[in-house]
């Protein structure tokens, strides 16, 4: 493997330093985004029991806005839940904005590598048909092994290229998808929330989920 680096030439470097930040981010990703962590299940049915228990004060509050990214969300709504639905909802909105940014973090880093990776490796392949002709121009085809050499390089870095960066596309295609999923759901809870909150949803659905 390390003949193999050595053969791609110097282009080989930015393309495995690409490799490894973009595995880095992938499994970091992958680890923050679960669905677990992000929106946990029954937080609404679990509010609105607190708040029928009149246990919604401040630090309840506080407790949720650090549990979850959904949690965040919530509770940005709960500190204007006197006020109309629509300060309500505006507030849900504006965290939710930055909730979703955070989801998002590194994700543009992510496809960045999907898109130079294979520019690197064409670099590098345009690189090595240089010294191939620059030998040729030299030396004639006298000389297989050092013509073999710059096709080599040239090839190398092309395979390696393509290597990190399909990988790298399947990966931010997935985990956006994941943060999509994630955003509508949480959505979907923020305005249970807010109906819940103005009497405006059935609340027997969340007395249900809470047993």
């Amino acid at each position: 493997m390390l003949e193999l680096v050595k053969s791609g030439g110097l282009m080989m470097l930015p393309i495995i330093l690409c490799s490894i930040v973009a595995l880095a981010i992938v499994v970091e990703r992958l680890w923050t985004l679960q669905a677990r962590r992000v929106v946990p299940k029954h937080m609404v049915a679990q509010i609105y029991h607190l708040n029928k228990k009149q246990q919604l004060d401040g630090p309840a509050i506080n407790a949720l806005r650090d549990s979850s990214p959904l949690g965040r969300v919530l509770a940005a709504g709960l500190v204007n839940m006197h006020h109309p639905r629509d300060v309500m909802k505006e507030a849900i909105e504006e965290n939710g904005r930055h909730v979703v940014h955070e989801l998002e973090r590194y994700l543009n880093t992510l496809g960045t590598i999907a898109s130079i990776t294979p520019l690197l490796g064409l670099l590098g392949t345009v690189i090595g048909m240089i010294k191939v002709f620059t030998v040729i121009t030299a030396q004639g085809i006298g000389n297989p092994a050092v013509l073999a050499g710059g096709i080599s390089e040239a090839l190398i870095t092309t395979a390696a290229g393509l290597s990190v960066a399909i990988p790298s596309l399947i990966a931010y295609r997935y985990i956006r998808r994941k943060i999509d999923d994630l955003v509508i759901t949480m959505e979907q809870e923020a305005l249970k929330l807010v109906e819940i909150m103005h009497g405006q949803r059935e609340v027997s659905t969340f007395e249900d989920a809470k047993s």
